[in-house]
């Protein structure tokens, strides 16, 4: 149900008949429910432009607002707002409404958009470590948003297989196991750092890993079998992490930096045609406006940089994928570089106009006193373990709260375990570092998952104990009522702003507001005890259901399970 937008129309049909002229018409919640459900704040505007009281404004537009529907009451507030108070029984015609709907009220897009999300990014020498997990997970929960509002989602998962250390890595794995065979690749840390101390140790083998570089690169069939024998090890890693997490990414979305090798002469010569770019110290460059410094695009030995493989990749977006948005979920400290090479894409030609380019920057997850995540040797701990780790102390912290085998019990630690760990991620506004608190992102309450895991599980137990079928209407008779089930009605409004902001916070904020109201209004209208009438149990059932519905549906596009007992 989109609220605000069928209240801009009501604003708008009663500016016409005052006789108002506006450009746009914004609707806000409402700060505090004493000043109304939501409130019009565009009269300061007006009032400039009409050179009038706002006030004298606000009472003329008040005076056509229809509230003989969907709104209840009006009231000119301040220097000149209008709060907003919507009517009870819309409220509970618009809920019993979407009851039975497995969307709970939310629409798809009119005309959907092909949206490449670019996330996760792991390194094909190494396994995934918690540095990857902000991309990976934010970029999933974006994907699977913008797919349930309808956009036509096309993810893709760029890693960089291509360049000089493979060539150390595929003599290593050559000397270790002739045959290809990947079981030596068990552990990818041990067998770089092997790898690397060949390297350093032996000119011989030296020689030999930059001799395969210009194998791999020129096309060697036994080279580059060994280079896919490796990848393929590396991907298996990933893809174990993947599922841990409940991440939607695939071989098949892998669009690796050898990918786009062969098309990176092709965007040399681009540059060079429309002369964006020019030589300098031997080097292929292209100075941007304000900026003295370049941005080398290919190196004075020929060799190409990450920049080059970028803006090919960009050309193939625009050109093969033919996309209307294309999001990178990429580190923070990354934004100078996206917009360096946003500005030539365009400039080139590379990339339509009218694409929208965005760079989803986050921050960094931080351990213990604001330093660095590290592990107790000082190393960077592998996301794989991060996980297990996360499932064992989500076991201990519900082990003693009710009688089940070990295998429900192990499931039950699974969808907390790993929904805490991406549920606290997601919380935080993706532009902000955050610390990694155990106890916190494991706690019965405040906003984790765990408390909305717990109010799911609550209702279902209610579901279970009232153990027969919930008829009637929603009665929406009091003022905790009123604002559950008008929570409950926000929720196409929260993932359209989610959605276009590119904001996960968003829809973790709005399941906290939404459990938060029903506990309350749990703890104030009882719904099983004995002396409340039928037509008011059910009702309380009905948005309990409700409530439980938006949970799930929230949750699962966060990735996150929810779980019928804790």
């Amino acid at each position: 149900m989109k609220i605000k937008s069928e209240l801009s129309k009501i604003i708008e049909s009663a500016l016409i008949n005052a006789d108002i002229n506006a450009e746009e018409i914004v609707i806000s919640d409402a700060t505090k429910p004493e000043f109304g459900d939501y409130q019009y704040n565009g009269v300061m505007k007006l009032a400039k432009q009409l050179k009038k009281n706002p006030r004298e404004i606000a009472t003329q537009v008040l005076a056509e607002i229809d509230t003989t529907g969907m709104i209840s009451k009006v009231e000119v507030a301040g220097p000149g707002f209008i709060n907003i108070w919507l009517n009870n029984e819309w409220l509970s015609e618009q809920t019993i409404a979407i009851l039975d709907d497995t969307r709970v009220g939310v629409g798809q897009v009119e005309k959907a958009q092909k949206v490449v999300v670019d996330y996760s990014g792991p390194n094909m020498a190494k396994q995934m470590h918690v540095g990857h997990l902000r991309s990976s997970i934010i970029g999933d929960t974006l994907s699977t948003l913008l797919e349930f509002l309808g956009e036509e989602v096309i993810r893709q998962n760029h890693i960089g297989d291509w360049g000089t250390q493979f060539g150390m890595l595929i003599a290593y794995l050559e000397e270790q196991n002739t045959d290809g065979n990947t079981q030596e690749l068990k552990d990818l840390e041990q067998f770089y750092k092997d790898a690397k101390v060949r390297f350093d140790e032996s000119e011989d083998f030296a020689n030999k890993a930059r001799e395969y570089v210009v194998k791999i690169q020129g096309g060697d069939e036994h080279c580059l079998t060994l280079w896919q024998s490796f990848i393929n090890a590396s991907l298996g890693h990933c893809e174990d992490v993947y599922k841990k997490l409940n991440v939607n990414l695939t071989r098949e979305d892998v669009r690796a930096e050898s990918f786009y090798n062969d098309q990176l002469p092709q965007v040399i010569e681009t540059l060079k045609e429309k002369g964006i770019s020019r030589v300098s110290d031997g080097a292929e460059c292209v100075f941007l406006e304000g900026s003295d410094v370049p941005i080398i695009i290919q190196k004075g030995d020929g060799g190409y940089l990450y920049a080059t493989t970028d803006l090919a990749a960009l050309n193939f977006r625009d050109k093969e994928l033919n996309a209307d948005r294309i999001c990178y979920v990429v580190d923070a400290r990354q934004a100078q570089h996206f917009k360096q090479v946003f500005s030539i894409a365009k400039q080139a030609g590379m990339v339509k106009d009218e694409v929208a380019l965005e760079h989803i920057g986050f921050g960094t997850m931080m351990g213990q006193g604001g330093k660095p995540f590290k592990t107790r040797e000082g190393g960077t701990p592998k996301l794989v373990d991060l996980l297990e780790e996360a499932v064992v102390r989500a076991k201990d912290a519900i082990k003693d709260r009710d009688v089940r085998s070990e295998e429900e019990l192990d499931a039950v630690a699974k969808a907390i375990g790993i929904g805490a760990v991406k549920y606290a991620d997601l919380s935080i506004s993706r532009e902000s570092n955050y610390i990694f608190n155990w106890d916190k992102m494991l706690s019965f309450e405040g906003n984790t998952s765990l408390y909305m895991q717990y109010a799911y599980a609550r209702i279902q137990s209610i579901l279970r104990k009232h153990n027969a079928e919930v008829t009637g209407s929603i009665i929406v008779a009091d003022e905790v009522e009123h604002r559950l089930a008008l929570m409950l009605l926000k929720f196409e409004d929260t993932l359209t702003k989610a959605a276009i902001e590119a904001t996960p916070h968003t829809i973790t904020s709005y399941l906290y507001d939404v459990v938060t109201v029903f506990m309350k209004f749990y703890e104030l209208n009882p719904i099983l005890r004995d002396d409340i009438d039928e037509a008011t149990r059910n009702s309380r059932l009905q948005l309990a259901t409700l409530t439980a519905a938006v949970i799930e549906k929230g949750l699962s596009i966060l990735g996150i399970e929810v779980v019928e007992k804790i």
